[in-house]
């Protein structure tokens, strides 16, 4: 398994998975294994995804000090990632909590960034966080579901302090759009792939300086794309539209009935808008782009 050092010393693992120009993959959890990740619902027929293990999960070894959880200071390790590749300039590929620090390394290393891909991403960084209500209007769509009951009661305990296990568990189908098979195997896996941790002083006191990172961002010379999806709570589509705002040029695709896992929901189209933006050639900013909460056109997959 390839894998290099940390500017620290950690040792760090990645995954290969696919053919093609390379995409640099940052998982989220927090501080979740890259494995979940899987091949990006058939994106690596089309790219060949370098997928990271942060530090202390996966495969990756554990520092010697915890305090480098912290989000800003895994920058470095993206940065290792990119030294390590060869690479002059990187398509960069984050999901979830990873979003945070994938906008802190394009704000801190701006020209290595040829493409940044944030997916159903969060932006702590930029001074955006995702709240109770926020989670209650997305858990609202979701009322006709046949789990719907047992997972909003489970829910409600959640807001209320509960983290028993159970409850945990059970509010799980609301961050995926379908609650089949694959979604609940999906979900099953998350706690041996979590580093608690880790994901404790991920966004632990001084891991953002909003204002620095939105003005960093907002000079940004990359083509940006925030996937969002339709039943997702973390951003809600509405809340996507404001961290777009802060980037500019970036193009936001809604994706009708996604919850925070697109990929599994509906892979074929996933693919097929994430490949569309990666595979047009760069315009600069103030080009023509897709409108928000429309599919960029593409290829079928």
């Amino acid at each position: 398994m390839p894998a290099f050092a940390a500017p620290d010393g950690t040792e760090l693992a990645y995954h290969v998975v696919g053919e093609g120009e390379p995409l640099l993959c940052l998982p989220g959890g927090p501080m979740r294994a890259s494995g979940y990740l899987g091949d990006l619902g058939g994106l690596a027929q089309r790219r060949r995804l370098i997928k990271l293990d942060l530090r202390g999960t996966g495969d990756s070894g554990t520092p010697a000090d915890p305090a480098t959880y912290r989000c800003d200071r895994q920058i470095a390790d993206v940065e290792a990632l990119r030294a390590h590749l060869g690479l002059e300039r990187v398509d960069l590929l984050a999901h979830s909590a990873a979003g945070d620090l994938a906008l802190l390394y394009a704000a801190r290393h701006p020209r290595r960034i040829r493409t940044l891909t944030l997916i159903t991403a969060r932006a702590r960084a930029l001074g955006v966080d995702f709240t109770e209500e926020h989670r209650r209007e997305a858990a609202a769509l979701r009322g006709a579901e046949p789990w719907f009951e047992a997972a909003y009661g489970a829910y409600e305990r959640v807001w209320a302090g509960s983290v028993a296990d159970a409850d945990w568990d059970a509010i799980a189908p609301f961050f995926y759009g379908r609650w089949d098979a694959a979604a609940q195997a999906h979900a099953a896996a998350e706690v041996a792939q979590t580093n608690d941790e880790a994901a404790e002083s991920y966004a632990s006191a001084g891991a953002f300086a909003p204002d620095e990172a939105r003005a960093a961002v907002a000079a940004l010379d990359a083509r940006v794309l925030l996937l969002a999806g339709e039943l997702d709570s973390g951003p809600l589509p509405r809340i996507a539209v404001e961290i777009a705002k802060l980037i500019p040029g970036a193009e936001l695709v809604v994706q009708p009935g996604a919850g925070h896992y697109p990929w599994l929901d509906d892979p074929r189209r996933f693919t097929r808008t994430v490949a569309s933006f990666l595979g047009r050639e760069p315009a600069g900013l103030g080009s023509e782009s897709a409108g928000l909460g429309q599919e960029p056109a593409g290829p079928a997959v």
